[in-house]
């Protein structure tokens, strides 16, 4: 009787690199802080090697050791983290910006970059008395889901938004838009008026108003949002303070057209105290005093 040799695959043997960056991708915003044999259930990896990698990484400044025994992400990461182009290049530019954006709105800002399906939030300021959101610096929501993802979404080539499409879909509250038909439509209509305006989307009782933000050669590079209570103001009142702020960062970033973009709503009249402004203000022409008599 012949005897059939087992054809099981067998196990994929992980590179060093892959099982450090193995435990590294066990941290998530659900999982803050993890005990040792916690990342080693995670990632699939023996207690022994989770332990001599951990002690690697927490040496070298990637990961950190509590009190309780738990490790979470080093500060290491976050010095890293600020050198990407994409993000911590764009966040040191639009800083500035951003603050007067708060000052004038009373709201929290949010400026996200685009990562695969989703967009990181590589600035969120929080305001005071307003409606909490779970939004973070570093946060990855999935662009469907969000007002500044929408926007990125909206000015992503046709190809990646059926790819987006075509994934499955998240549905955080009854609003969230999953439907294809319904995204195309919405997306259409963000590109019409280049302002995306949402409620309901993420979490209950929070509206967001986002505009994108242009760099060179004029591409859509991020997108800046704001969030407040749903109901508490009209969000077209919102546009023109984020779309002068909009420009200002777009143009600081070297878009051609970031003075007058027809795509990007046009600010009214109002003394918005954003940077866009205050440069204005500097070119005032002071009267010349009289000679005394």
């Amino acid at each position: 009787m012949t005897v059939l040799a087992d054809r099981s695959p067998e196990p994929v043997r992980l590179t060093s690199a892959q099982r450090v960056l193995s435990i590294l991708g066990v941290f998530d915003t659900e999982n803050v802080a993890l005990t040792l044999s916690e990342i080693s259930r995670r990632t699939g990896l023996t207690l022994s090697t989770t332990h001599r990698l951990v002690n690697e990484l927490r040496c070298w400044g990637a990961l950190s050791r509590h009190s309780d025994g738990k490790y979470s992400i080093g500060l290491r990461i976050l010095e890293l983290g600020t050198l990407a182009p994409q993000g911590g290049q764009l966040r040191e530019i639009a800083l500035p910006y951003l603050h007067d954006l708060q000052h004038a709105t009373r709201a929290n800002v949010h400026l996200a970059v685009p990562d695969g399906h989703d967009v990181i939030y590589v600035e969120s300021l929080r305001a005071r008395d307003t409606v909490p959101v779970p939004s973070r610096l570093g946060g990855r929501w999935p662009m469907h889901a969000t007002g500044t993802g929408l926007v990125l979404l909206a000015y992503s080539p046709q190809e990646f938004q059926e790819e987006v499409f075509a994934s499955d879909l998240r549905k955080y509250t009854e609003k969230t838009l999953t439907d294809p038909d319904e995204l195309r439509h919405f997306l259409a209509e963000v590109r019409k008026s280049g302002v995306a305006i949402v409620e309901n989307q993420l979490t209950y009782d929070v509206m967001a108003v986002a505009v994108p933000i242009r760099g060179p050669r004029d591409r859509v590079v991020a997108a800046l949002g704001i969030t407040v209570k749903t109901g508490s103001t009209s969000p077209h009142s919102l546009v023109p303070a984020l779309a002068a702020t909009s420009r200002s960062i777009s143009r600081a970033l070297g878009a051609p057209s970031a003075g007058a973009d027809p795509s990007m709503p046009r600010p009214q009249q109002h003394h918005w105290p954003v940077r866009e402004a205050k440069r204005d203000s500097r070119r005032t022409v002071v009267p010349r005093r009289r000679p005394p008599r």
